[in-house]
């Protein structure tokens, strides 16, 4: 940890990079907002306790939020990369202030991305807003824990990418990451927070981060390179961008044009369509009708949409799912939340977002139609179960 320059910078920031790497690579920045504009900055701790940085004029330019007051307190680097504030007599993790509670673009092994319910603390990410600047830039990237938790890349108000509900395994708009010998990674998910971590095995060397040009890039260290060498990245293609062929659409980038509407859907807006405007998405071919008894069809090898809009149950059965979404008439689809066992239950309300076909691997879905388009021998079927 110190004093470094950004680029072709020629002001001075407090950073964090790795010792044993000879490429520097800085993963957090105290004063990413305010610059020292010369080399006379000291970081100190001040009374009552609060770690600051202060410039030669003795203008404090950055200082660390604490509740509650110790007897000594001291900082400390730990090996992680995590700068801590704590009581110098306690031996516990139990810390007044630590910067991974406040990421800047870089992602570390042991950091939580995600929100604190209890707190209201959020941690996420934001880019540079350039090469030589490392105040907070245009692209953030966060776990969104509204409905069920998904990743989602954002340039400002206007979301990019999102990485689909994890599903037990991975997020399921990133099949073709599995597990691997690099770091593991998983969902918390609980009544006090909800985060996605991961960690390494030792001697692997690896982050992500997100780029001030809007790239999430999982990078691993090759030491006989003396390189950092690019593992995974997205958004790959443009079956990545958020919502491009509007509710209810497919995007399959196989096919020219990528965008298409899901089996048994069709335009909403057929010139708009053939124009390439895709925006307003797909409709049923035959509308639902609740009162006649509708049912499900199975999809199989897609993204799960958006699920801002949903709802889960960790303990249903399928069946149990299936049942539930009956219930109510807004109810559009459904499938497990974890492929491992085929446990739980997730429910999407009213459109559709976001879906893409993949070649191979992915998710089964189960989006709702009207008892029309299944078959006379499904409808009876649930109609024997005074489902309608």
């Amino acid at each position: 940890m110190g004093f470094f320059r950004p680029g072709n910078s020629q002001n001075q920031y407090l950073g964090i990079w790795y010792k044993k790497i000879s490429v520097k690579t800085v993963v957090w920045v105290a004063n990413r907002e305010i610059p020292l504009i010369n080399s006379s900055g000291v970081l100190t701790i001040i009374d009552p306790g609060i770690l600051a940085l202060i410039n030669g004029t003795g203008t404090v330019i950055w200082s660390v939020n604490v509740t509650g007051s110790t007897q000594k307190p001291i900082a400390q680097l730990l090996d992680s990369g995590n700068l801590v504030l704590k009581d110098a007599n306690d031996k516990s993790e139990h810390f007044l202030w630590q910067s991974f509670d406040y990421p800047c673009d870089t992602h570390l092994p042991g950091m939580k991305l995600g929100k604190n319910f209890e707190t209201g603390l959020e941690r996420h990410l934001s880019s540079w807003k350039s090469r030589d600047d490392p105040a907070r830039g245009e692209f953030t990237y966060r776990c969104d824990p509204q409905g069920y938790p998904q990743n989602i890349l954002s340039s400002g108000y206007v979301d990019v990418f999102r990485t689909g509900p994890w599903n037990g395994i991975g997020f399921s708009g990133r099949p073709n990451l599995k597990p691997n010998p690099f770091y593991t990674y998983g969902l918390v998910y609980s009544k006090e927070e909800v985060y996605y971590h991961y960690e390494l095995p030792s001697p692997v060397v690896s982050k992500y981060d997100v780029s001030y040009d809007g790239i999430v890039r999982r990078w691993i260290w090759v030491d006989q390179k003396q390189k950092w060498d690019v593992y995974q990245s997205f958004p790959q293609d443009n079956c990545d961008i958020y919502k491009l062929c509007g509710p209810n659409g497919n995007c399959n980038i196989g096919n020219s044009p990528a965008c298409g509407c899901l089996s048994k859907f069709v335009p909403q807006n057929e010139t708009e369509w053939r124009n390439g405007d895709y925006s307003n998405g797909c409709v049923r071919s035959t509308p639902l009708n609740c009162s006649k008894g509708d049912g499900f069809l199975k999809y199989s090898r897609y993204k799960m949409p958006d699920t801002r809009n949903s709802w889960f149950d960790r303990n249903m059965t399928l069946k149990e799912c299936e049942m539930e979404c009956f219930k109510n008439c807004s109810c559009t689809a459904y499938t497990n939340l974890d492929i491992t066992d085929g446990s739980g239950c997730l429910l999407w309300f009213n459109e559709l977002i976001d879906m893409r076909e993949f070649s191979q691997d992915g998710p089964d879905i189960y989006i709702r139609m009207a008892s029309s388009e299944l078959g006379k021998n499904l409808y009876q079927t649930h109609r024997l179960l005074n489902i309608e």
